[in-house]
């Protein structure tokens, strides 16, 4: 009895797993010129839409993905924190280029030298700005950590 118990908590983990990963609703933390490329990767040749991640949120409590995109100063950390802590569970962050993720040719005393000082992050994507084959790359490895996560039941 507990086997199928097992066999249905599993199956029920992995549709929920397939369910959220192919339904990401994004909120764009753009700050700087990565924005530019961010927008391409929403374009008809490289159509984020097909991994399910098309339709950006401008809210965080609507949002499950946080996508920092760009620098970040110390100005600008706590608003960052407020954002992320606004976002409803299960949550995940990309860093999106080499400034949010390390800070980039910016080492001065006003720069974050990476995000991950700040908030948690899943999935960093470098260059500078970052191509739109790499973002797509990191969006499919996020999709594989969501669909091998543990699903939580709300």
């Amino acid at each position: 009895m507990s086997g199928e118990a097992g066999f249905l908590t599993t199956k029920l983990d992995e549709m929920l797993g397939w369910a959220r990963k192919y339904s990401i609703f994004s909120y764009p933390f753009v700050t700087a010129c990565c924005g530019m490329e961010y927008m391409s990767v929403s374009c008809a040749h490289y159509d984020i839409d097909r991994f399910g991640a098309g339709w950006p949120r401008f809210s965080p409590r609507q949002s499950d993905l946080l996508l920092v995109v760009g620098t970040v100063n110390h100005k600008i950390a706590p608003v960052l924190r407020k954002v992320w802590e606004q976002m409803a569970e299960p949550k995940w962050v990309i860093s999106f280029g080499v400034c949010a993720t390390s800070g980039g040719f910016y080492d001065n005393y006003a720069t974050v030298q990476g995000i991950d000082r700040i908030i948690p992050v899943d999935v960093y994507i470098g260059g500078c700005p970052p191509r739109p084959e790499m973002v797509l790359e990191g969006l499919m490895l996020l999709q594989k950590k969501i669909a091998s996560q543990k699903q939580e039941l709300f």
